[in-house]
């Protein structure tokens, strides 16, 4: 009931849902992916902004906020067709969300030529972090690369000589395969891509187990995850280590129940953190929605806390301000240490993480160590905004 009366009385949960500002104000489009396997990804990240909507007295920068929830359906004609709807026809202020980087990449071009803001609380696409760089487009998460590349670096201090690389087949696949081999200098004994909508991986594993790495590395968010750690499981393969980056997490660890106990991922954010802003967000969000949160719902309650600080500083209409103020990111993150390069791409923290089960039976990651420190991404020296 909880979730309900958060997004209001329009609309079912993967339906378009309204929260409505009692007096005018700003409005928003959240959109993210909110039916298929990658649900969990897009439910997190909404009740994410959702929560930050909330705690603010449902207004941003003291002004109310209207959020017209969408889900892009993991199809970038829908998504620039529900977006172009609100732009033109709800005349939103900023379009907020984005799980994946090709509705990301679809939506852009629309939403920024309109001059509106847009805030990628997940995608982070390395095709607007260096030239293609915007002054209305803002990612809150990371630049793709980054969370592999922190992996890559786990790989390389560990002294692996040779790991199999299984990565999905689009732009944030490219990325994380990119991103770790950045950092890690051994052997990639195999490179394989796979399909978005994958759900077999036997081929993949019996070409793992054939090729005997000292490592995996993957990243398979959503469902893709949730196969491929089901089928290494079976095949009996829990003994070479797995590194991994948003494949297991808050997002599909009750659906990896046990098989995901001991893997390793890299984040920017876990729920074991010890700042007042992140036990205050772990127990609000817990409290409220009753399972644990992810690094995906913690990003875009940063970017609620992220636009209320711009509103609060800028007023609601004047947007050179607000971009001015978007930038100063003058906020406190649950992430600790945050703030934006010239890119408009976070520099932050990135860590090893390990999949734990609490003792009141849920699962969730908790830090192992940090990896990288105010990490900037690579592609921000090319960025010259306008």
């Amino acid at each position: 009931m909880q979730r309900r009366t958060l997004l209001g009385a329009a609309g079912g949960l993967f339906a378009p849902a309204i929260v409505r500002a009692q007096t005018p104000g700003l409005k928003v489009a959240f959109l993210a992916t909110l039916s298929g396997p990658a649900a969990a990804i897009g439910n997190q990240m909404r009740d994410g902004w959702l929560l930050g909507v909330k705690q603010q007295g449902g207004k941003l920068g003291g002004v109310p906020v209207e959020t017209l929830v969408l889900d892009d359906e993991l199809k970038p004609d829908v998504a620039v067709t529900k977006v172009g709807a609100a732009l033109e026809r709800d005349k939103v202020d900023f379009v907020i969300g984005i799980v994946f980087s090709n509705i990301l990449g679809a939506i852009a071009r629309p939403v920024t030529e309109s001059e509106t803001f847009l805030i990628s609380a997940n995608a982070g696409s390395s095709l607007y972090a260096g030239k293609g760089c915007n002054p209305f487009l803002f990612v809150t998460s990371y630049q793709n690369d980054q969370p592999h590349a922190a992996m890559g670096q786990v790989a390389q201090d560990a002294g692996y000589k040779k790991v199999f690389m299984l990565v999905p087949n689009y732009q944030a696949g490219k990325d994380s395969a990119a991103g770790f081999k950045s950092r890690f200098k051994g052997e990639i004994v195999d490179e394989i891509y796979v399909p978005l909508n994958q759900l077999d991986f036997s081929t993949e594993v019996a070409k793992i187990a054939a090729a005997k790495p000292d490592a995996v590395f993957t990243f398979m968010p959503g469902g893709l995850g949730i196969n491929l750690v089901r089928a290494y499981r079976q095949a009996g393969l829990a003994g070479t280590p797995f590194l991994s980056a948003f494949t297991v997490d808050e997002a599909t660890l009750p659906a990896h129940g046990d098989a995901a106990l001991g893997f390793f991922t890299s984040s920017t954010w876990v729920p074991d953190f010890p700042n007042a802003e992140s036990k205050a967000f772990v127990s609000a969000f817990e409290a409220t929605y009753g399972y644990v949160p992810g690094n995906y719902a913690a990003h875009a309650y940063d970017t609620a806390n992220l636009v209320d600080s711009a509103i609060r500083a800028a007023g609601p209409t004047d947007k050179t301000a607000i971009r001015k103020a978007l930038e100063k990111a003058d906020f406190k993150s649950v992430r600790g240490n945050f703030r934006f390069g010239a890119n408009h791409y976070p520099i932050e923290d990135f860590y090893l993480c390990k999949v734990v089960k609490r003792p009141d039976g849920k699962y969730q990651t908790e830090t192992v160590r940090k990896v990288l420190s105010n990490e900037l991404d690579a592609f921000a020296a090319e960025c010259r905004m306008g």
